[in-house]
Parts: C-alpha cells; structure tokens; sequence
C-alpha cells in the first residue's frame, strides 16, 4: 500500500467528521416563516375578540385578519441543513440573527418589547375607530407593562392612566408628565411610599407604592441604582368607553394595529364592512390614522393566502418587498391610511373587480 493510499484513507474519515460538524453547527441566522392568521371579528371559544360593553354592537358575515410570521427565538441555533431549508423555501426569509435579534437585549427583554408594542397598538387602534366614528379621544400617560416582583405587580395593572403623583396632577403633556413621575419616583426616601392617583375602569383610584432601588451583579459585584416601581409607560387614551381586544399573550409587536381598528370600526357599525369576504392585512397604525410599515411582509401574504383571504392590505412602505410575494390569486392593496384602507374594503365589498389602489401605482 502506498503512502498516497494510506493517506487517502485517513483524510477521508477526517474530511467526512468535518463535514459533518460543518452541517450541525450552530449558524448566526433567524428564519421568517408564514405563521397564523386570525379573524378578530371571531369570538374563539365563545368569547369575542372584539368587546365593547355597553354599546350596540354588530356582529354580520365575514373576516378580517390580522396576520403574523413565525420567527425562530433568540435562544434557538440553526444548523446549515435548516438554514439552506428555509434559503430554498419561497416562502420563508432568513436574516442575520443579529439584524432581528440586538445582542444587548435578552429574550425576555424582547418579549417584553413585543408586549408593550402590542398594548400600544391595540389602545392606538381603538382611538382611532373612535375618532373615525365621532367620538373624541384624550391622550394620556398609560401604564403599557409592570415587571413580575416589583413594587407595581399587584397594585397597578396595565392600561392604568396616571393623573396625580402624591396628590399633584401630572402635567397634560405627555413627556413632561413622565418626566415628573419619574423625579417623584427618584425623590422618594428608602422606605418611603408615593401615592399615585390612577384611572381605572373609568374610576380615580389611589394607589400607595414604595418605591425599590434597582440593582445589578456583574462578576460579584452588586450595583445599585435609582429608585424605581417597575412600569413602562406609553401613550395611552381615555375613551368615552370601554373597548378591549383580547389576544394570546404569546403575540407580541405593533404590526396588528390597522386590522384591529378596522375590526372595532366594523363591530361598531350596521352591515358587513367586508361584505361577507375574507380580507386580510397588516400594518402599524399611528394615532393620525397613517399606517406604518412592518416587517416579514412576504410571509404574511403566504399566510393570509393559505387562510383563504381574498385581499391583503400592504403599508404602502411595503410595497417594494409585497411584490415579490407569492400572492397567487388574492388581490394586493395598498393602504396608506386607515381611510384608504376602509374605503378600499368598501369598494371591494361592492364590486371584487373595483379599481383599488395598487402598489404597481
């Protein structure tokens, strides 16, 4: 046997165990895939998404979608076969782990982003099927998440509105109060309560809180730091009653915001804003009614399609990346504003083949 031979033979095994590990290592990617769709006007379980006690609501034929993406967590390594299953999917996206996941936020941290944004999302939408409707709308500070341990978990709930720090009212600008709450917060002696006057349920309610300073460990050392009752605030709203939007907890992020507030608008009128028809669509929403963009657009569309939808809403931000979208038959809208994508559905209702804003305009 040859010393060519007998080296052949040994890198052969060698070249086969690196190949493999090649293959099962962990890669820095995260995959996008179509996730669920869900009809808002539905009531799962007999318990509708949409409530709004006290008011004359509707309740008519068809189905307004909101759509999200399945995203492989923070946590989760993706080995080389699983990358390139995805890479060759038409309709799956993969990105670099570090584009979807910033390394200076932990996964509960994320989570907690999504969760925030989503409270964020449903109040905005709900102000803005009001406003549409008539209605007048305040905005206010809001209690958007209160951190399990803290000296808010039991005694403030999210989507509480903070009037009165220590008897004082807050400030009606909205920077300016949270600023003042948070020097009410820091000024606050160890050991010592501060009173916050809330709005809850449409009732004042004083709620007595002694505020912690929050502390870190890093390599065994302890720091510690202001005073703090663990919240986050955003802008939230009084309404002139109450609406609510109950959606798993596990579905976080913004990007819902346009369906719900066409929902709200629908439940809150006579008639079938859809005409009895599937329609489908994604979209942040601002309080001005403008809808924002959102990411993983592709997938949506696969999966409203797959759910049956007969129209999309695309943000008009989206329309560049929706194009390449594996559509197929279901019909492609651009929407702008909350208007637009009202008055669309209104003329699809009407007539399927209605000229609609497109995003080949």
């Amino acid at each position: 046997m040859t010393q060519r031979v007998i080296a052949a033979i040994v890198a052969v095994p060698l070249v086969t165990a690196l190949a493999v590990v090649a293959l099962v290592s962990p890669l820095p990617y995260t995959t996008y895939a179509p996730g669920p769709t869900i009809d808002v006007l539905a009531d799962p379980g007999g318990k509708e998404i949409i409530q709004v006690p006290g008011q004359q609501t509707y309740r008519d034929d068809g189905e307004l979608r909101m759509t999200t993406v399945s995203v492989t967590p923070k946590q989760s390594d993706l080995n080389l076969f699983q990358v390139m299953g995805s890479w060759v999917d038409p309709s799956d996206a993969v990105y670099p782990k570090e584009a979807v996941y910033p390394d200076d936020k932990t996964p509960e941290e994320v989570k907690s982003e999504g969760q925030v944004q989503m409270v964020s999302s449903q109040d905005t939408a709900i102000a803005v099927a009001l406003e549409a409707l008539g209605h007048t709308v305040t905005p206010a500070l809001e209690v958007q998440l209160i951190q399990p341990g803290s000296p808010a978990d039991g005694a403030l709930a999210v989507r509480d509105i903070l009037q009165k720090v220590d008897g004082k009212p807050l400030p009606s600008d909205l920077e300016d109060a949270s600023k003042e709450l948070v020097k009410a917060i820091r000024a606050t002696p160890p050991g010592e309560q501060i009173t916050l006057t809330v709005l809850r349920d449409g009732e004042s309610v004083d709620v007595p809180l002694t505020p912690q300073e929050a502390s870190s460990t890093f390599l065994g050392v302890t720091v510690t730091g202001a005073p703090q009752i663990g919240i986050s605030l955003g802008q939230g709203f009084i309404f002139p009653f109450q609406v609510s939007v109950t959606i798993d907890s596990r579905i976080g992020g913004p990007s819902a915001g346009l369906m719900f507030s066409l929902a709200i608008y629908d439940t809150l009128t006579p008639g079938s804003l859809t005409g009895g028809g599937r329609v489908a669509g994604t979209g942040e929403i601002d309080f001005e009614g403008t809808v924002g963009a959102i990411g993983g657009i592709q997938q949506k569309i696969v999966g409203a399609r797959e759910d049956g939808a007969e129209l999309f809403l695309v943000p008009a931000d989206n329309c560049d990346d929706a194009k390449g979208a594996h559509n197929k038959d279901m019909r492609l809208v651009k929407a702008t504003t909350f208007d637009d994508a009202r008055a669309s559905i209104e003329a699809w209702a009407k007539d399927h083949d209605a000229d609609l804003p497109s995003c080949d305009d």
